[in-house]
């Protein structure tokens, strides 16, 4: 019966839908005849219309400008174009024509909003960091595609305006890729990337964490420098076996106020990580200088993506002096989630929406994802160790805590309980003949998977554990030799 339904609907909604388009073309007509007296009444007197045509939303048209008049002068007669149309406010778009002539301009009108609701997350849309990842899509529904490899990011927004949501989205997504390592900084005692430790390699929750993960960032970037000037190459390619390193820091104003003399050290990642595959994602709701401190981390963002902002200063404030006047109107956006993105392959204020991810799709994707997580590669390891060894020697630091990466374990730390390092050896030692599995190790230690699997990696080039099985360990004993 449905199949019947179906077959016998199709053929009744094709008249009514060529109807429904005939209709919306007479009403277009009859728009464009009267844009002559609207142009006057605007301000925009002289105007052409010189094609049009009908969309799924509503509609578009072509325009040609007279002499002296600009872009910029349609840009700021949108509301009275609102009204000289009769439309709804924040109906109406003004992009610039592809052939980029100064005079013309694209008109789009809207009869219903395609983002008036959230848009579910469909799932990861790419499987390597070296892919355009999606975000959401645009109004006339294209997918929102940008690129994340080798650029620092900045999500900017007023609160509530779904900063979070995009973060999520770009995680989730980068959850799925194989050939990337993601650190986190949390503040807020983990409550916007908790959810995702399983995937993260490294979580810092407290200032004191936070600074000597972005030190150990550091240490990565110079380490592989070397490596690459060494070979003669240019730029890191990220692999499986040579992970990118994406860190994500959730409200980066507060990094600045609580752990000041971390900010130099993210200075110097975005000034000097991109060759290297070591980027940052920083999102921060008003990206003042204060805000980002005294350094170049806010203008070496490539890409800038800008949810609702309160106020029409805070548009250049994240997207860049000027793009408020240019067209990229952010303190218009009317929802949550709905944002404007600036980079290189998107240099036109199209709006867009981001998808949607529940906390049951962030459960389910970081639980899915956990096992596809790769280790740091083996430079980045050592290039860590040798700086936490030598500053451990000279005193410059203590434990990390729970940064993933404490020094290497002694003798008097393994009898500390609540080292990572020693209640693994402990899990390892007690382990039955037939070993234990990784996860158990992760309860054990409250660690992630990437580094219980680097730490038994060491441990059995050392000779201390052997792998009874597949996922199966335990510590060497006298029979094994």
């Amino acid at each position: 019966m449905p199949a019947v339904g179906v077959i016998v609907a199709l053929p009744c909604a094709i008249p009514w839908w060529v109807d429904r388009r005939r209709r919306a073309k007479v009403r277009l007509a009859r728009t464009l005849e009267s844009w002559p007296e609207i142009a006057r009444a605007v301000g925009l007197a002289g105007s052409q219309v010189m094609s049009a045509m009908v969309d799924l939303w509503g509609w578009r048209a072509r325009f040609r400008l007279a002499r002296g008049q600009t872009i910029q002068d349609v840009i700021a007669k949108i509301p009275a174009i609102e009204s000289g149309l009769g439309t709804f406010r924040g109906a109406v778009r003004v992009y610039p024509t592809p052939d980029n002539h100064a005079n013309r301009c694209e008109l789009r009108v809207l009869d219903t909003d395609p983002h008036a609701n959230a848009i579910p997350w469909p799932g990861p849309s790419v499987t390597s960091i070296t892919e355009p990842i999606e975000l959401g899509p645009f109004e006339d529904a294209v997918p929102c595609r940008v690129s994340f490899l080798r650029r620092h990011v900045l999500f900017g927004g007023a609160t509530g305006a779904g900063k979070s949501g995009g973060l999520n989205v770009l995680i989730g997504n980068l959850s799925a890729c194989c050939d990337v390592v993601l650190w986190g900084i949390d503040l807020k005692m983990g409550m916007e990337l908790g959810p995702w430790l399983r995937c993260l390699d490294r979580l810092a929750t407290t200032p004191d964490e936070a600074g000597v993960l972005l030190a150990d960032a550091v240490a990565v970037l110079e380490a592989r420098a070397a490596v690459l000037a060494g070979r003669g190459q240019r730029v890191w390619e990220p692999a499986p076996d040579m992970p990118a390193l994406v860190v994500v820091i959730d409200e980066y104003a507060e990094l600045v106020d609580d752990a000041p003399e971390a900010v130099g050290q993210a200075d110097s990642i975005a000034r000097r990580g991109r060759a290297v595959a070591v980027s940052l994602i920083a999102a921060t709701q008003r990206p003042t200088q204060k805000a980002m401190g005294q350094g170049a981390v806010r203008s070496q963002m490539d890409v800038r993506i800008c949810f609702r902002v309160r106020e029409r200063r805070d548009v250049d404030l994240i997207l860049g002096q000027g793009m408020l006047t240019a067209g990229w109107q952010a303190n218009a956006l009317d929802a949550p989630g709905k944002f404007l993105v600036s980079a290189a392959e998107h240099d036109t204020p199209r709006r867009a929406r981001a998808y949607l991810v529940t906390d049951e799709a962030v459960a389910s994707t970081a639980s899915l994802h956990a096992d596809l997580r790769p280790p740091l590669d083996e430079i980045s390891q050592q290039a860590i160790e040798g700086r936490v060894g030598t500053a451990s020697a000279t005193g410059a630091v203590g434990q990390a805590g729970g940064s993933g990466h404490p020094p290497p374990a002694t003798e008097d730390q393994h009898s500390r309980a609540d080292d990572p390092e020693a209640i693994l050896w402990a899990a390892l030692s007690l382990a039955p003949d037939e070993g234990t599995t990784a996860p158990e190790l992760m309860t054990a230690t409250g660690m992630s998977r990437p580094w219980i699997y680097q730490r038994l990696r060491r441990l059995a080039e050392q000779g201390q554990v052997i792998q009874v099985s597949h996922g199966r360990w335990r510590a060497t004993s006298s029979d094994d030799t």
